[in-house]
């Protein structure tokens, strides 16, 4: 196959019609539903809510934590030695790009929508089970510590096990290019070919749904952004402006390919969100903050577990279910396909370096920014230099954070420099999730830093759009969580198996490792 062929010839790629049509018109029923009957809308997805975070929510409670001790298990054991794509394989990306890359397309655009507005909601209703007084230090210091569990190593942890299971699978064990690949140990390669349609078709609902739940956050936030620098208003009618715009920018992005707008961004964006959290550390109550976030940083480690079992289902207590659940049906529905995206980005690097870039470097960064940036929200708002609580309540939440910048020093430079990155984080997160999709969706990807046709990108991305704008214009900020809630709970079961299949090959890699059985040429570990 010729450079052109393999790179520009992807319309020559066949599409699979069974799993791109199911998902696809799933959600265009899902959008004509809303329109017809709005109410039987709201119905079927307050109940599919009920199902999973009622019924079935300790379920999720329970995979989240195996996630994270199956991840740090994996570190130590015999897989962390193990290079994907074979011992001479090289890598595709630098680490300070790979590093960019992973952070920016996976909890980038949650972490800068949250990062103000959610401790601000802790501190002022912590769950009614636990006793705490609204408003007081104690609930100052319960809402940092659910920053860390929310936003820290836990989300990190849903994407890891998927990225370690399927970059094996792909790479060293050769199998399809499949999220059915992440069950590869579970199963023999015939019988998950026969299954790989019906998973990919599942898992693109999923991811479908989840990701336009976050698709809704950046609109909104962006929406918050431009009105707090000129005042143009953060109505309905802008955020069809702003999909529209990201929209076309995303589409130009995922047109120059998997390594060139995705990383170029990404490095980028980096630099933007290290300006933040200097302009954090020196302007804001820095020595507050990481007072706060030592103290609370101490209390979830030492209650980590509880903190994250907690269904609230002795006390009949609804918070668990309206954040921690939530937030767990999101990382469920993103972590399949964004693992096909950032396994490939993996290839040349072993398993241990893979935790070490998706896990462990990405989590310590989340948490010295929750704990600049909520612990900065907290101080502001319980000295009473801003009543920010009020603010969110009268403008929203994506306003919180434009408050919390004005406030300090070269407030314009600030906001600007952060709806930057929300734009950035908003655009790298639709690519390259889109750019998974689309892939799943093409037969003949073989190849790393192959590409999937940009009419399925662009199709995908409209699509996930479309769903976004119209869910939050319509049920604003539940319309997310409704979203959320769909995509999250058909890919819980995948997850669970992930874990297994994690399980089964970390003990004895090279039982599973082609490379390791074969004397191989890297052009055929590639394959």
């Amino acid at each position: 196959m010729t450079e052109r062929k393999r790179k520009g010839g992807h319309l020559m790629k066949s599409i699979r019609p069974w799993v791109f049509l199911p998902p696809f018109l799933l959600l265009m029923l899902t959008i004509i539903l809303n329109f017809v009957d709005q109410q039987a809308f709201i119905d079927l997805t307050g109940r599919a809510k009920q199902v999973m975070v009622g019924d079935m929510g300790w379920l999720f409670s329970l995979t989240g934590v195996a996630c994270l001790v199956i991840v740090l298990l994996a570190y130590f054991s015999p897989l962390g030695a193990v290079r994907l794509g074979g011992p001479d394989a090289k890598p595709l990306l630098n680490k300070l790009s790979w590093f960019a890359v992973t952070l920016c397309t996976t909890i980038a655009a949650g972490i800068l929508f949250w990062g103000t507005a959610e401790p601000l909601w802790h501190l002022s209703s912590p769950p009614q089970s636990l006793g705490i007084e609204a408003g007081s230090p104690a609930a100052a210091k319960f809402a940092m510590e659910t920053m860390y569990l929310h936003w820290t190593f836990f989300p990190y942890a849903f994407y890891t096990v998927p990225i370690i299971v399927f970059s094996f699978a792909y790479y060293n064990m050769r199998r399809s290019f499949s999220v059915g690949s992440q069950l590869a140990p579970l199963m023999r390669e015939k019988r998950q070919l026969r299954y790989d349609t019906l998973i990919d078709a599942i898992v693109l609902f999923a991811v479908a749904a989840g990701i336009s739940s976050s698709f809704g956050t950046a609109i909104m936030n962006i929406g918050s952004g431009l009105d707090a620098l000129w005042g143009v208003g953060n109505s309905k009618v802008g955020w069809v402006s702003i999909a529209i715009v990201g929209t076309v920018i995303f589409t130009i992005s995922s047109g120059t390919g998997l390594m060139k707008g995705i990383r170029i961004l990404s490095d980028a964006n980096i630099y933007l969100y290290l300006i933040v959290l200097a302009a954090l550390l020196v302007f804001g109550p820095s020595l507050y903050s990481f007072g706060l976030g030592t103290e609370a940083m101490g209390g979830f480690l030492d209650n980590m577990f509880s903190k994250a079992l907690f269904t609230g289902t002795a006390a009949g207590d609804g918070w668990p279910a309206g954040w921690t659940m939530f937030y767990w049906s999101n990382w469920m529905a993103w972590a399949p396909v964004s693992a096909v995206f950032l396994a490939r980005i993996a290839y040349g690097y072993t398993i241990r370096e893979v935790i070490t870039m998706n896990f462990l470097i990405p989590g310590c960064f989340s948490a010295l920014w929750m704990t600049l940036l909520s612990g900065t929200t907290l101080n502001f708002q319980m000295t009473g230099q801003l009543d920010l609580i009020a603010l969110m309540q009268e403008d929203g939440v994506a306003a919180v954070a434009y408050a919390v910048l004005g406030h300090l020093p070269f407030a314009g430079l600030l906001i600007l420099i952060y709806l930057v990155a929300v734009m950035i984080s908003f655009v790298t997160a639709t690519d390259s999730t889109t750019n998974a999709m689309a892939s799943l969706c093409t037969s003949g990807i073989n190849q790393a830093d192959e590409e999937a046709p940009l009419i399925l990108k662009v199709t995908w991305g409209v699509t996930i759009g479309a769903i976004a704008l119209i869910f939050i214009t319509v049920l604003d900020l539940e319309g997310i969580k409704m979203m959320s809630y769909l995509g999250g709970f058909p890919a819980l079961f995948l997850g669970i198996l992930s874990v297994i299949s994690l399980a089964i090959i970390m003990w004895k890699p090279q039982a599973y490792d082609r490379n390791s059985l074969e004397a191989g040429s890297p052009e055929e570990s590639n394959s």
